[in-house]
């Protein structure tokens, strides 16, 4: 079956600095990614991605001089002999812009004052059935005092504050819903709510090697992501954090431990050893929560950043150190530190690592650390945003139902 076509409609485009701005971004980059045919109309900005043709229209620009003039006359309640050519040049603007396009995403032109010829031109072609409308609305005149000034009774203003028909209607918290309720003066089960979202890999500028890891060994349902940064060699007592590991998952967490080195290469028993842990990774039942990653490429000093900043621990329980340089990194990164009681340990994190002793059970280190994430309200949140905010997942179940309603 043919995917709808899409349009995203806004006063400007990227790079243009702003929340809408930064949203419409993410939200073609999307369609793009689910290969919707996708282009952006807007007055000002420059194309953002080669995937995505950007149609400019001046006066659709909220800051166009001739619609400057016009909004002028129209903040003191006058409806001048410029504003119904302007109207006619958008529609017929906008007509030939939109081809074929079957979805016609507008952002805030339905529900703010800033080009209100460009909302008329918008309610002609709604009115024509010219294309199905979805009205994104991130902010309303009518509910804002610092625009009370501008807003007048009668047309064109009032479209601004009632449901036209046979436009889907989004706004993005439930905050906005009840407020575009209370501008309707009426509840509507049929306002859907689409939050802003994030892409972790983007903002954390996570490499496309790391991403790929993270895709296929799906790290972002890690919970929690523990790092463990060392090559497989006997005093790393590797075999502790699988046990401590195993222990989480009893206890109702879904943890994956990542460990980064291959074996060590200068001592010929820890192929062995290595064969033993992957021994206890079967008996214990952890084979999908405890990953060598070695096995899966080299890690390379841009690939251990991105899994500091990915993890929401280091779990670290040497048998000897001399040092430990991984607790400094942790410390940098902000991760909680759990690690063995070694005097280096000590003497470079000195009360600020959890630890525990050579002689502490897997099972009470890992009720300490269960309690630890339990209560830890930046570990909260991290999962919070992964779970609901990214913004695959909020197109997978929130965008992409609409397009196809």
């Amino acid at each position: 079956m043919n995917k709808p076509r899409i349009a995203l409609l806004h006063y400007a485009a990227p790079p243009t600095i702003g929340g809408v701005e930064t949203t419409i971004a993410a939200h073609a980059r999307l369609l793009a990614d689910h290969d919707y045919p996708v282009q952006v109309i807007a007055g000002r900005g420059k194309r953002f991605d080669r995937r995505i043709p950007l149609r400019l229209i001046p006066c659709i620009d909220s800051k166009s001089p001739r619609v400057l003039r016009v909004n002028e006359e129209l903040a003191h309640g006058g409806v001048s002999k410029k504003f119904y050519p302007l109207v006619e040049q958008l529609t017929r603007r906008l007509e030939a812009a939109l081809g074929r396009t079957d979805v016609l995403i507008v952002h805030n032109a339905l529900s703010l004052h800033k080009n209100l010829a460009l909302t008329v031109a918008l309610k002609n072609l709604n009115d024509a059935q010219h294309v199905r409308l979805i009205a994104w609305c991130h902010d309303f005149a009518w509910e804002d005092p610092q625009y009370a000034a501008d807003l007048h009774p009668g047309l064109p203003w009032e479209l601004l504050k009632q449901p036209w028909k046979n436009v889907t209607y989004v706004v993005v918290s439930q905050a906005r819903k009840q407020a575009l309720e209370n501008l309707w003066g009426a509840v509507n089960d049929k306002i859907a709510v689409v939050p802003a979202g994030i892409d972790p890999f983007e903002f954390l500028g996570i490499s496309k090697k790391t991403q790929a890891w993270v895709e296929q060994l799906k790290l972002m349902e890690a919970a929690p992501l523990l790092l463990l940064p060392a090559r497989v060699t006997r005093r790393k007592n590797i075999e502790r954090a699988m046990t401590i590991v195993a222990e989480l998952i009893q206890r109702g967490c879904k943890p994956k431990l990542v460990v980064t080195g291959p074996p060590g290469p200068h001592n010929p028993t820890n192929a062995a050893y290595l064969e033993q842990l992957f021994e206890l990774r079967k008996s214990l039942g952890i084979a999908d929560a405890v990953i060598f990653l070695y096995e899966f490429g080299t890690v390379d000093a841009s690939e251990m950043r991105d899994l500091y900043l990915l993890s929401d621990g280091l779990l670290f329980p040497s048998e000897r150190e001399g040092f430990g340089i991984p607790i400094l990194e942790a410390g940098m990164n902000r991760l909680p530190i759990f690690c063995a009681d070694l005097p280096p340990f000590r003497e470079t994190g000195q009360m600020y690592p959890n630890y525990f002793s050579s002689q502490e059970s897997a099972a009470s280190i890992a009720d300490r650390m269960a309690d630890w994430f339990r209560k830890d309200s930046v570990y909260q949140m991290k999962r919070r945003v992964i779970s609901e905010y990214r913004w695959e997942q909020i197109f997978k179940h929130k965008i992409e139902p609409l397009l196809n309603d």
